[in-house]
């Protein structure tokens, strides 16, 4: 059993096939595990019904957005289970439940159960079966072809999507769409350390215009943000954040809108005072994980042109296309259940 990709999807697959009794092996791209799980919040979460996940992803399939819904409080008890602390067991969101793990020992965790990891080893266009493919989805190669700044590992390139397609696999609806963050706009230079806490995470209480001065419309059921973060994308990639002066006492996930100016500003970003007391952010559009990708059936196999699947292959993670076509869900969400699953698979 070969898993490719050491992130959240790559490290549950092997650990879960430890557990029953496989011996998988596991490869990394890059020269370190985690993924851009080690980058995240480590928040691990779905939304409360399963209507919700349909009205938020309304594209996506059903099929992967159930099992997601279903089965991720048994994966959130099986981390902990592991060993992964919980730093909180609520997600200060009113219309998501989940946990949420520090990104780090999250990941010691995982490797811990998963075994060695060998890094700097790329999968082979001749690797034989079977086959987890966990890439990370095609967030670099996205950001290069529609001009937009990357907010993710810089090693996801799409070599699990180039390996399924070249083996006759679909792929899904949504291949141009991505979840992102408005993060502050060249010339600020931030590092992977401000992917969290330097996201300018107060659209919806701003006004947002293009470069032309064109104001860009804001959905107020866009709860994410990242609808907003689509809008700029296609807008050319950047924007400003116009915020008033009432607003900036305002929290975000990550204090106050003050504070994420403040921090925008820190790291080179172009603040501009306004009448008033306003103040306009330069922002842009920065992605962190595709979400088109592969499909795959309940089973985490995946699935040719004709919809049968194909033999040995089998995909997990942002690899998978369709759980959050036309919104956005938490990808480490399907990363957890999706790695469980291909490994009971290849277990059964």
């Amino acid at each position: 059993m070969f898993v490719a990709g050491a992130g959240m999807a790559g490290l549950v697959t092997a650990a879960r096939a430890r557990e029953l009794g496989l011996k998988p092996t596991v490869i990394e791209k890059g020269d370190r595990p985690g993924g851009s799980m080690l980058l995240s919040s480590g928040v691990v979460w779905r939304h409360r019904s399963l209507e919700e996940f349909r009205r938020d992803c309304p594209r996506g399939d059903e099929r992967l957005q159930r099992l997601v819904f279903e089965r991720l409080d048994d994966g959130l008890a099986w981390l902990e289970r592991l060993g992964a602390p919980v730093l909180a067991r609520e997600t200060d969101n009113p219309r998501t439940v989940g946990r949420r793990f520090g990104a780090r020992a999250l990941t010691a965790a995982l490797l811990r159960a998963a075994g060695n990891v060998e890094v700097r080893r790329e999968l082979a266009a001749g690797q034989k079966g079977p086959i987890v493919l966990a890439t990370g989805g095609f967030p670099v190669r996205l950001a290069r072809e529609r001009g937009l700044l990357l907010r993710s590992n810089p090693w996801s390139e799409g070599g699990g999507l180039d390996f399924a397609t070249a083996r006759g696999a679909a792929t899904t609806d949504g291949m141009a769409e991505f979840y992102g963050r408005a993060m502050p706009a060249p010339p600020a230079r931030w590092a992977e350390d401000h992917f969290v806490d330097h996201a300018q995470l107060y659209g919806l209480r701003a006004r947002v215009v293009d470069e032309e001065g064109e104001e860009i419309p804001i959905d107020p059921d866009d709860w994410s943000e990242n609808g907003l973060v689509q809008a700029i994308a296609a807008r050319g990639g950047t924007a400003w954040y116009v915020v008033p002066r009432e607003e900036l006492d305002a929290p975000t996930p990550y204090g106050t809108i003050g504070e994420a100016i403040e921090r925008a500003r820190a790291v080179g970003g172009d603040v501009e005072p306004r009448p008033h007391g306003a103040f306009a952010v330069h922002v842009a559009a920065a992605v962190t994980h595709t979400i088109g990708g592969v499909a795959v059936d309940e089973r985490a196999r995946v699935l040719d042109r004709a919809g049968a699947p194909i033999d040995g292959l089998y995909a997990a993670g942002v690899d998978v296309g369709g759980v959050a076509t036309g919104g956005y869900a938490s990808g480490l969400a399907a990363a957890l259940v999706l790695g469980l699953i291909a490994a009971e698979e290849l277990a059964s």
